[in-house]
């Protein structure tokens, strides 16, 4: 399609098979054609690591880039002369240049990769002119932003993936293969979370570089818009790490739902502590009243009976942990401890035993073809996967693994969670973003290699 009337009267005729290929219960990869031709909106830190992993793969052609910060723009520029590809057209006049940037006609598909607020607007450009959205998480912040990212998809035929990486964590894929094969017998209850000490991440001097307490635009990278967050909000306002790997696992959207939540948060003082501990009581960011409590906890009630505990953890001193524990009627998995335990299979009876075996029988399909090309990628090999996905995808014109469903709905925790807490702890419904189609559709994610 080498001009936009083509372009146009392509997206007309297709748009109908697009929307039923997210609905259809089928979903294969199809029969390559051309490249898949993406843009990057934010070549932040985040968004470069895709842009490396997307340099892997030659399906992929790197047309446009578009930041206001135009060292990310030399940067990443830099990366894509590195792997001897053509140098990206650029765009970032201005906060709103990426809609110029949507409108080409030489792009399939869209990476996005930016402050949390611009997801959806951007997604919405991006699909409205015909191309795939693979939005960072989480992909929504309101309410009204997951039922717009489904509403757009639905009249317009474009897909959304959210580009949740941690489904593809080697270990966490393990498990759902066991799950699969009913290792565990039927499910009853998942834990996930986000367990993170981020304070050094909410917070730094402005340099790029040690111990600060400075936020928004005295800080560097993220401390220049998340901590605002953590002033503004009180809920589980970043789910979809835990959450997303232990929906594919009970199969919501596609057989099963999430029905309501109820959600409590602890006081808030974590934040506060660090910013005396480093800064000084009388710094004047040892005022700012942080809305965010240290822990979050959220229980959701699901369609087929199970249940499912998210913990946000952010803002204390911890080790890192998603805190994933699965659990059916023949045994559990933990990932704290690495710990599993099967009745009748396990050596000892109500003794835990490592899970290092279970690793290595059941390790996916997609690691075991793939893993050695995965070496190497962020997050220990699962961005890898993720942006392979999302380039499929785009090439062969195929329904996402991860689609706009489950984006909104995984999604959609951050604002319910909030509603929940604010309302001392009151059982809030979850909407159905599929309308009744999760009764008939069917599991897709990470059945093909």
């Amino acid at each position: 399609m080498n001009s936009l009337l083509d372009r146009r009267n392509f997206l007309k005729n297709s748009a109908v098979a697009l929307t039923a290929s997210a609905i259809l219960p089928e979903y294969s990869f199809g029969q390559q054609t051309k490249k898949a031709r993406l843009a990057f909106i934010g070549v932040g830190l985040r968004g470069r690591e895709h842009v490396k992993n997307t340099l892997v793969f030659p399906e992929a052609e790197i047309v446009a880039i578009c930041d206001i910060d135009p060292k990310a723009i030399t940067t990443t520029q830099a990366l894509i002369a590195k792997a001897g590809r053509k140098e990206a057209a650029v765009y970032g006049k201005n906060e709103r240049d990426f809609e110029n940037m949507v409108k080409r006609d030489d792009i399939d598909g869209v990476v996005i990769a930016t402050p949390w607020e611009w997801h959806v607007p951007m997604a919405l450009a991006s699909m409205k002119a015909g191309k795939y959205a693979g939005v960072e998480v989480s992909a929504t912040v309101t309410l009204q932003e997951s039922w717009d990212l489904v509403n757009t998809f639905e009249q317009t035929g474009s897909h959304c993936m959210i580009l949740e990486n941690v489904c593809y964590r080697r270990d966490v894929m393990a498990v759902l293969n066991m799950v699969r094969q009913n290792l565990f017998g039927e499910l009853t209850h998942l834990e996930c979370g986000y367990q993170h000490d981020l304070r050094n991440i909410k917070f730094n001097n402005g340099t790029g570089s040690g111990v600060g307490v400075e936020f928004g635009e005295k800080a560097y990278s993220e401390a220049r818009w998340r901590t605002q967050h953590s002033i503004n909000r009180n809920g589980d306002i970043y789910p979809t790490h835990g959450l997303g790997p232990v929906a594919e696992m009970i199969n919501i959207n596609r057989g099963n739902q999430f029905l309501y939540l109820t959600s409590m948060a602890s006081k808030g003082i974590g934040l506060h502590k660090y910013i005396v501990d480093n800064g000084g009581s009388n710094h004047p960011n040892a005022k700012v009243n942080f809305k965010l409590g240290d822990i979050v906890q959220t229980m959701i009630k699901c369609a087929n009976g199970e249940t499912i505990l998210i913990t946000h953890d952010t803002n204390s001193p911890r080790p890192y942990s998603l805190g994933f524990r699965v659990q059916g009627a023949n045994g559990l998995w933990m990932d704290d401890g690495n710990q599993i335990y099967i009745e009748k299979q396990s050596p000892k009876p109500h003794q835990w035993e490592q899970d290092e075996e279970y690793m290595k029988k059941y390790d996916h399909p997609f690691w075991q073809q793939s893993g050695k090309d995965a070496e190497g990628a962020g997050h220990g090999g699962m961005d890898y996967f993720v942006i392979r996905d999302f380039i499929r995808s785009v090439q062969n014109r195929t329904a996402p693994p991860i689609d706009v469903y489950d984006a909104a709905a995984w999604s959609a925790i951050s604002p319910l969670s909030e509603q929940s807490v604010a309302k001392k702890s009151t059982s809030i419904e979850i909407p159905d973003f599929t309308r009744g189609k999760w009764k008939t559709r069917k599991p897709v994610f990470a059945l093909q290699a």
